[in-house]
C-alpha cells in the first residue's frame, strides 16, 4: 500500500499534472455554476481537448471537472436556490434559507470543508478497500438494488415536514412523473400523448430547474421582492459553534455517501438525499431543518463528495460505471486504449494510483480556491433582486436549452416552474417529489428485473441476507421514530406535571 501511495504522489505531483488538475477543478466549478450542464455534460464536452495529453494527465483533468462541478452546483443552490447538479438539490433546502438569513458564506464554507473531509475519508477507504469492495458490489443484484430503492423511498418520511401524508403524496407524484416515456424492459410508450419529445421521459434537469429556480422567483415576485441582504462580511464567516455542530453530520454523510457510491447506479443524488434524511432523524436540532440548519448543508455535501469518489470503485475495479459521469469517463478510458477491470490495478499501477492521489490534490486545490472566496460569492446577495431575478431566469432557460438544444426543454421548465410556484403557495414539500423522480427509473428497473428473476414472486427478496438486512433497516427507519415518541411520552407528561405542580406551589408560597 505504501509503495502504491508513493508511486501515486510521484505521478500526480508533477508540475504538468498539478496544472491540469487545477484547470479541471476550476473548469468544473464554472460548469457547476451553470444550471443544466453538470459534470456529465462538462466532462463529455471537454474530452476532445484532452486527446493530445498523456492518458494519466487527461484523466486527472477530467476527474477534476467531475468533483469541481459538485461544488459549483452547491454555490448556485445556496445563493439562488438553483441546483447546478442533481446531487445539490438537497442543499437548497437549508443552504438557501441560510443565505436568506445572511449566512450564505457560512453555508458555502461548510460545504467546502465537508466536501474536503469527505474526500479524505472516502479516498483513504477507496485506496485501502477498492478490490474487496468491488467484489462486494458484485453481490448486489436486482433484488438487493430493489431493497435499496425501498429504503430510499422510506427516507421520504424525513422530508414530509409536518405531514407524512403530504410527503407520501408528493413522492407518489414524483414516481408518476418518472413513468412518462417508454417502459423499462418493454417497448410501450406511457403518458406521452403522441409527443415524441416525451418518449425518453421527462428529464430530471428540466424539472429541477423549473421547480427550484423559476418556482422560487415567481414566489418571491408574488410576495414582493425582499430587500437585498445587508449582512456584514464577518456575519458571512463560519463560526466555531457551526463547525462543532457540523462534525457529526460530515462524518455520517461521508460514510453513507461512500457505501452508496460503491453501488453501480446508486450515485451521488441518492446518497445526498439519504444522508439528509438520516441526519434529520438523529439530529438534536430537528426543528430547524428546512429553516437554515447548517447540518442540513454539511451532511448532504459530505455524502455527495464521498459518493463521487466511491463511484470509481466499480468503474476502476469492475469496468462498471458508478454513475452518469463515470460512464463518460469509462468511455475516455477506452479512447486512451485502457480497459478498466480487475487487472487494471496490476497492469497500470502508475495510472490508477496517480489518478487516485490526484483526487486528494484536487480537493486541496478546491478548498484553497473556495474557502476564502465563500464570503465573496455571498456578496452576490447584495445585488437588488430586481436585477438578480431576470439573471436567474435567463440562466435557467439557457441551461435548460443547452441540455438538448430543444425548445421543448424550455417549455418543460416553464410548466414545472408554475408547478413549483403552486407547491410553495400551498406549502407542499418539494423534496419528496424530487426524490420520487430520482428513484423512479431505478426503482422500476430493479422491480422489473426482480420480478423476472422470481418469475413474478417477490418473495425472492427474502432469500438474500443482504436484502433482508436492508429491508429491516428500512422498517426501523419507518417505525423507529414513532416508537421512540410513544416511549418518551409518559416521561414528558410526568415532567410537565411536576413543573406544573412546582409553579402552583410557588404561587401558594407567594
Amino acid at each position: 500500500m505504501l509503495d502504491n501511495l508513493i508511486l501515486g504522489f510521484q505521478t500526480a505531483l508533477t508540475p504538468e499534472n498539478v496544472l491540469w488538475c487545477f484547470i479541471g477543478v476550476l473548469a468544473g466549478t464554472i460548469i457547476g455554476l451553470m444550471p443544466g450542464l453538470g459534470s456529465t455534460t462538462g466532462v463529455a464536452i471537454l474530452i476532445p481537448l484532452t486527446l493530445t495529453l498523456e492518458p494519466v494527465t487527461a484523466l486527472i483533468m477530467l476527474a477534476g471537472i467531475y468533483y469541481g462541478a459538485q461544488y459549483g452546483g452547491t454555490i448556485t443552490s445556496v445563493l439562488i436556490s438553483t441546483p447546478g447538479e442533481a446531487a445539490s438539490v438537497v442543499t437548497t433546502l437549508d443552504g438557501y434559507q441560510m443565505a436568506r438569513k445572511g449566512r450564505a458564506g457560512a453555508a458555502l464554507a461548510i460545504s467546502a470543508i465537508g466536501s474536503f473531509v469527505a474526500a479524505i475519508i472516502s479516498l483513504a477507504l477507496l485506496m485501502a478497500l477498492a478490490p474487496p469492495l468491488a467484489d462486494l458490489a458484485l453481490n448486489f443484484g436486482p433484488v438487493e438494488n430493489l431493497s435499496i430503492m425501498i429504503l430510499g423511498l422510506v427516507i421520504v418520511v424525513s422530508f414530509a415536514g409536518g405531514s407524512m401524508a403530504r410527503g407520501l403524496m408528493m413522492a407518489a407524484a414524483g414516481l408518476l412523473i418518472s413513468t412518462v416515456g417508454v417502459a423499462t424492459g418493454f417497448s410501450d410508450a406511457r403518458f406521452t400523448f403522441g409527443n415524441i419529445d416525451l418518449l425518453g421521459g421527462i428529464p430530471f434537469v428540466e424539472v429541477m430547474i423549473g421547480i427550484f429556480a423559476v418556482g422560487e422567483v415567481l414566489h418571491q415576485i408574488r410576495i414582493g421582492a425582499a430587500a437585498p441582504i445587508k449582512a456584514r462580511f464577518k456575519d458571512m464567516v463560519i463560526t466555531r459553534n457551526e463547525l462543532k455542530r457540523s462534525v457529526g453530520p460530515i462524518f455520517r454523510g461521508s460514510g453513507i455517501g461512500f457505501v452508496l457510491g460503491i453501488l453501480p447506479g446508486a450515485g451521488s443524488t441518492l446518497a445526498s438525499f439519504m444522508s439528509y434524511g438520516i441526519e434529520k432523524k438523529v439530529s438534536p436540532n430537528k426543528k430547524v431543518f428546512g429553516k437554515g440548519a447548517i447540518e442540513g448543508v454539511a451532511a448532504p455535501e459530505a455524502a455527495n463528495n464521498a459518493a463521487a469518489n466511491a463511484n470509481f470503485v466499480p468503474t476502476l475495479a469492475l469496468g462498471i460505471p458508478g454513475g452518469g459521469t463515470t460512464a463518460v469517463l469509462l468511455g475516455a478510458f477506452t479512447m486512451y486504449g485502457l480497459q478498466p477491470g480487475p487487472l487494471l490495478f496490476e497492469t497500470q499501477p502508475t495510472l490508477v494510483w496517480g489518478l487516485l492521489v490526484s483526487f486528494f490534490i484536487g480537493n486541496v486545490l478546491l478548498l484553497i480556491l473556495n474557502l476564502p472566496l465563500a464570503p465573496v460569492f455571498a456578496q452576490m446577495l447584495r445585488i437588488p433582486y430586481g436585477f438578480l431575478y431576470p439573471i436567474i431566469l435567463l440562466t435557467s432557460f439557457i441551461g435548460a436549452y443547452s441540455v438538448s438544444n430543444n425548445m421543448f426543454s424550455v417549455v418543460l421548465v416553464l410548466i414545472f416552474g408554475l408547478l413549483g410556484y403552486v407547491m410553495k403557495e400551498i406549502d407542499l414539500p418539494v423534496a419528496p417529489l424530487v426524490l420520487g423522480l430520482v428513484l423512479g427509473p431505478l426503482f422500476e428497473k430493479a422491480l422489473v428485473q426482480t420480478s423476472a428473476l422470481g418469475q413474478g414472486n417477490f418473495g425472492i427478496m427474502l432469500e438474500s441476507p443482504i436484502s433482508i438486512g436492508i429491508l429491516l433497516f428500512a422498517l426501523l427507519m419507518a417505525v423507529g421514530p414513532m416508537i421512540l415518541t410513544k416511549l418518551r411520552a409518559p416521561g414528558k407528561a410526568r415532567r410537565a406535571a411536576a413543573a406544573s405542580s412546582e409553579r402552583a406551589e410557588d404561587k401558594v408560597d407567594a
